[in-house]
């Protein structure tokens, strides 16, 4: 299979799972080669760990090439990207990780780009949103590996005992909370902007109201009119009027929500493909439709991407290159999907999935997938933005608060964060 080859670095990772793959080593004869990987675990349990799932893959490989050995570290999502991180500064580099972020390892020089260890078919076989998010500079050094999107979940039956349909605008939102609430319903709409990932809710709410976090040419755009009004809207219409439940918005996290919802008490909230499994667990009888927008449905949604990268630090391209390959085959990315509620990462698997039966679930959220916009990952600066994001943006909503002040201060940071790249 063609392959490019240019002798530069870089690979990638971003979402919010994460995979590993660590320095490079020789074992037995001078012709044997291990690659290492580190990887997140997707799992909720020892059981379905995704230890179990990166070593049934890397044997099913070495089958097929005795000379190379795929040692696979896996760490969990609170642990894994920092893990990468002490690797990486101890001089200890895998050869590949599967993580949440990769444009500073890019800035660095230390990843070999898409270019230069995947074949022409698989790099041309990524959902086009993710292939652009993996790049910096126009320089793809990200290779999505995990990819989810965001709709509305909705409780059936507190929908039913309100009188209320599933909600189409923002309007129509707050009407249904306000229902909800009437109903004795302790979080009508769950608002989670606390630390675990209130970029991820605030970035949904901005695309809802036509605004983002960056504008059509990439700036940073944090404190645009209609980022303004979105979060005027939410402080005002929503969590002032007592419809997002007990505590302020800005220390409910996203777990945290998402068990509630499990649990019976939210009317509704943004949630990922992770959230069908959790309701269904506890009997929760639930509907999803698109995120609503100001006049209608959001013409606009959050994707999200993990990333898998690769060090050129070991110097193994040739044999990343081709484990990648493997790696990338619709069988093994529909596997690791299925496995874990997530969407293909490429077109051809999308397509496989989105007319088998048995992923009917997660349909709704492959329909987003092509309208999904995706944190710009490629920006260095992102880092910081983020977590003054997840700092300030609770404040925005709070009763007293002022969204203008609070967007402004998070775009300083971005401008800031900004300027060397």
């Amino acid at each position: 299979m063609q392959r490019r080859r240019t002798g530069t670095i870089a690979v990638v990772s971003a979402l919010g799972m994460t995979v590993v793959l660590g320095g490079c080593g020789l074992t037995g004869g001078s012709d044997e080669v291990t690659l290492k990987l580190v990887a997140a675990d997707y799992g909720d349990s020892k059981g379905n760990s995704s230890q179990e799932y990166w070593d049934e893959l890397a044997e099913s490989y070495e089958a097929n090439h005795p000379d190379v050995h795929v040692d696979v570290t896996v760490y969990s999502w609170n642990d894994v990207d920092r893990k990468v991180r002490e690797m990486v500064e101890a001089g200890e580099a895998p050869d590949m990780a599967q993580i949440g972020a990769y444009s500073d390892y890019a800035d660095k020089d230390l990843l070999y780009p898409a270019d230069d260890v995947l074949s022409i078919p698989v790099q041309a076989n990524f959902v086009s949103q993710l292939a652009g998010a993996g790049q910096v500079k126009g320089t793809q050094y990200g290779l999505p590996f995990a990819a989810s999107t965001r709709v509305l979940f909705y409780n059936k039956a507190l929908f039913d005992k309100a009188g209320v349909t599933p909600p189409k605008s923002w309007d129509d939102l707050a009407e249904a909370a306000e229902a909800l609430k009437d109903e004795g319903v302790k979080y009508p709409y769950a608002l989670p902007l606390g630390p675990e990932e209130a970029q991820a809710e605030t970035m949904q709410w901005m695309l809802s109201g036509g605004g983002g976090y960056t504008d059509d040419v990439g700036t940073y755009s944090l404190d645009s009119a209609q980022n303004v009004d979105t979060f005027t809207w939410l402080r005002d219409e929503l969590v002032g009027k007592g419809l997002t439940g007990p505590g302020a918005p800005g220390k409910l996290n996203r777990a945290d929500a998402f068990a509630a919802f499990a649990n019976g008490d939210v009317g509704m909230l943004n949630g990922h493909p992770s959230l069908m499994k959790m309701a269904s667990d506890k009997g929760v009888k639930y509907g999803m439709v698109t995120t609503p927008g100001t006049d209608g449905e959001s013409q606009s949604t959050l994707g999200v991407s993990d990333w898998m990268t690769a060090f050129r630090a070991g110097g193994h391209q040739e044999e990343i290159g081709d484990f990648l390959d493997y790696v990338y085959s619709d069988e093994n990315v529909l596997d690791f999907s299925r496995k874990y509620d997530l969407l293909p990462v490429t077109t051809s698997a999308s397509q496989a999935m989105s007319t088998s039966e048995k992923d009917r679930n997660l349909k709704p959220f492959l329909d987003e997938l092509l309208l999904s916009e995706l944190y710009p990952v490629g920006k260095t600066s992102w880092a910081a933005v983020s977590a003054d994001v997840k700092k300030q943006i609770g404040q925005a909503v709070a009763s007293g608060g002022n969204p203008e002040d609070v967007l402004a201060r998070i775009q300083t940071t971005a401008m800031q964060a900004g300027s060397a790249e």
